[in-house]
């Protein structure tokens, strides 16, 4: 069994000190709380933060310490309380945390905090780095990491690295307010397995991945940097049995007769959260006074109990939540009261587990209606509590839970008069609906419980590495890459075959700024040096490649080979090539940039491209399809092709392409050594003239008919610049 790594923003275990002495205790929390049974029986080890600031500890502490959590299978990472204030107060959750929960007004953009956030991502790739060992899985825990596991893949290539994120993902539009962005992203693409509780949430990430990296994503699996990273919905469970036993615990018992004892004969309304403006308690706590003026004869037959655990005291906006929500319950109280009774009860605390398991066994209505949440494990929690009693569930339908809870009364959360009318619902609920209901629910959480959930996310983690070795296609190894270079080394008739956009060069938003740099100019004047031969083929204009290649002396083919000119020579045609065509498509390129907003027409001599990676991806894709259809019919009986480009489609004259132009220079001498390059469609048909002992390479993880894919366009320029002729 291969040994697991689980790495969160918190250890299950918390270090405390008091009177100048440690203490230990578990860590509240859905993640601690629903893993601490799986990673114990696992062989494992959780990296986190143990909620003591670093300075605060002396030698002794420190050693200590590390004996108690090493004991419970923990790595601590130590962090100052300055790291503490901006990294977790600060950029993830003043920051991160409103934003995902769709409260762009609340969001603070500060770059110290970012900058600590990016410094603590850091320290926990160090911590994981001293104790990794090959085949350890790596499972990375939500916001808080969102840039550690591009920085654990930029050390460790080869392993299996997996993030959950237990929040919501947003919409593109709310995440595009980020001026980090594309950092965030690309740190969660660094995951081979990326787990979201909801389909929704998938939808959201991909449609960012490709609006803001240009990624595009086939069944939910994206491929970055010649990677391929799959994202998939794992919807987090509980600890069924736990919660389904609490009748059976005598301590247990004696809470729930105790609690009803207190609240006698009336209905009791079971209301459960962090106190967190996400959590939509104002508006319950409205919903309830409309439910109260509209129903009197409810009046001293419910009573609310309402739980709100104490969270983030130290950020402004929470402050401010705890004071509004104790002045509506005042008023509530006030306004509904009696001498003997009131109508909300108010605990302002953590509970213990007996306790709330007692509150949810004992209550007849549970209100869960937070105005956003990722999962909302407290509603899976009252089910399984209720196992032999009746309960009526209300639930935000802007939870993840109600995705796969939908016997439950779903409400808008925003909407005082749904939940109003869901309390009245549930109280009048007929005995038979209730179990009904009830039933299906519980059926559905014993089945997927939080083993089940864990289960699933590893085995599917530890399948992605066979899954990407399919994709991984002609694999580039040191030992090809050592070959090539002794190969060169050992020939005397060397040829070059290269790209432009997208090999030597990385592709810009406008095509004007790819331009040739210093590096690759160096590079290639020392291998032209060498007396190596270098042919460019692109589907660039011939003025454009003459006044990138000026210092060198290659050979050029343009526009896909309609044009080429050798080493002191002029440019020439192959053949006698036409453009009157180009009035009779350009009309029809035209209305589709004036349809496609970013999309713009390149004019050639013998071609048209109509480039649209500034549009919309999605728009493009629908574009694209209407484009080339129209396109394809106006051209069946002319002598044009069209051809798909990277992100352009092009028209050109027939028979006209880069394999055509290769044979030209492949006929002019016998090379004994050839080397090709290129990243896109246009260049497969190039490798498919080529001898068979070429080494052809693909730019990307994509289908190619070369014979090897490189990750990117920098590793073709390292081996280029390795490459040196053979030593006299």
């Amino acid at each position: 069994m291969r040994r697991l790594l689980i790495v969160s923003n918190r250890l299950p275990v918390t270090v405390d000190k008091k009177k100048q002495r440690l203490q230990f205790s578990k860590s509240s929390g859905g993640l601690a709380t629903g893993l601490d049974s799986f990673y114990r029986s696992y062989d494992c080890r959780w990296i986190g933060w143990p909620g003591i600031a670093k300075e605060k500890l002396t030698e002794a502490d420190n050693s200590k310490m590390s004996d108690y959590l090493s004991q419970n299978q923990c790595v601590p990472v130590m962090l100052q309380s300055s790291e503490v204030d901006h990294f977790y107060q600060g950029f993830s959750n003043k920051t991160i945390w409103p934003l995902f929960h769709y409260f762009p007004q609340i969001v603070t953009y500060e770059q110290i905090s970012w900058k600590y956030y990016s410094n603590v991502n850091r320290l926990f790739r160090d911590a994981i780095l001293k104790i990794y060992k090959t085949g350890d899985l790596i499972w990375i825990h939500d916001y808080h990491l969102m840039l550690l596991p591009e920085l654990i893949r930029d050390q460790l290539p080869d392993a299996s690295i997996g993030f959950f994120l237990h929040i919501p993902f947003p919409s593109m539009e709310l995440f595009r307010l980020l001026p980090w962005r594309k950092e965030l992203l690309s740190g969660l693409l660094g995951a081979d397995l990326i787990g979201f509780h909801t389909y929704e949430y998938i939808r959201h990430f991909l449609d960012c991945t490709r609006r803001l990296l240009g990624l595009e994503h086939i069944f939910n699996r994206v491929i970055h940097k010649c990677r391929l990273i799959h994202s998939d919905v794992f919807p987090m469970g509980i600890e069924y049995d736990r919660f389904a036993s609490v009748k059976s615990d005598p301590k247990i018992k004696i809470e729930i007769d105790e609690i009803r004892k207190n609240i006698g004969d009336r209905k009791l309304i079971l209301s459960v959260d962090r106190l967190d403006y996400t959590k939509g308690i104002v508006q319950r706590l409205e919903a309830y006074d409309m439910f109260l003026d509209a129903n009197p004869v409810f009046r001293e037959k419910v009573a609310m109990i309402l739980v709100e655990v104490p969270s983030r005291s130290a950020v402004d906006s929470y402050q401010l939540l705890k004071v509004k929500t104790d002045e509506m319950i005042g008023r509530i109280n006030g306004k509904h009261g009696t001498l003997g009774w009131a109508p909300i009860l108010n605990l302002y605390r953590s509970l213990p587990f007996h306790t709330l398991a007692a509150l949810y066994a004992a209550s007849d209505v549970a209100v869960i209606t937070p105005l956003r949440d990722g999962m909302n494990l407290v509603a899976k929690e009252y089910v399984a509590a209720k196992h032999d009693s009746e309960g009526v569930l209300i639930l935000s339908e802007l939870t993840g839970a109600a995705r796969e809870m939908g016997e439950a009364i779903i409400v808008n959360p925003n909407s005082i008069d749904d939940i109003a009318a869901a309390i009245k619902y549930a109280l009048t609920m007929d005995k038979e609906e209730k179990i009904t209901r009830l039933k299906k629910l519980q059926l559905r959480l014993r089945r997927y419980d939080i083993n089940k959930w864990a289960h699933d996310f590893i085995t599917k983690l530890t399948h992605m590495s066979e899954v990407y070795d399919q994709y991984k296609l002609n694999n580039f190894t040191d030992n090809v890459y050592d070959n090539i270079i002794s190969r060169y080394r050992n020939s005397s008739e060397r040829l070059l075959l290269l790209d432009y956009d997208g090999t030597l060069v990385p592709f810009q938003n406008k095509p004007e700024l790819a331009v040739i740099d210093n590096e690759i100019t160096r590079i290639l004047l020392s291998i032209q040096h060498n007396g190596t031969t270098i042919a460019i083929l692109s589907g660039r204009d011939r003025h454009f490649l003459e006044q990138q290649f000026r210092e060198l002396n290659v050979t050029l083919f343009a526009e896909h080979g309609a044009w080429v000119k050798y080493p002191d020579s002029q440019w020439h045609t192959f053949t006698n090539l036409r453009n009157d065509w180009k009035d009779d498509v350009r009309p029809i390129l035209d209305l589709y940039i004036d349809r496609t907003p970013g999309a713009f027409l390149e004019e050639k001599e013998y071609s048209l491209a109509w480039h649209y990676r500034n549009a919309d991806p999605e728009l493009a894709s629908l574009r694209v399809l209407e484009l080339k259809d129209a396109l394809f019919q106006m051209l069946s009986n002319r002598n044009l092709a069209v051809m798909d480009g990277n992100k352009v489609v092009e028209i050109k004259n027939a028979g006209i392409g880069k394999g055509h132009a290769a044979k030209a220079i492949l006929s002019k001498r016998k090379w004994d050594f050839i080397l090709a390059a290129g990243d896109d469609i246009t260049d497969e048909d190039l490798f498919s003239v080529l001898p068979s002992d070429t080494y052809s390479l693909k730019i990307g993880l994509r289908p190619s008919k070369a014979r090897f894919n490189l990750k990117s366009y920098q590793v073709l320029r390292s081996l280029l610049s390795d490459l040196q002729p053979r030593a006299i």
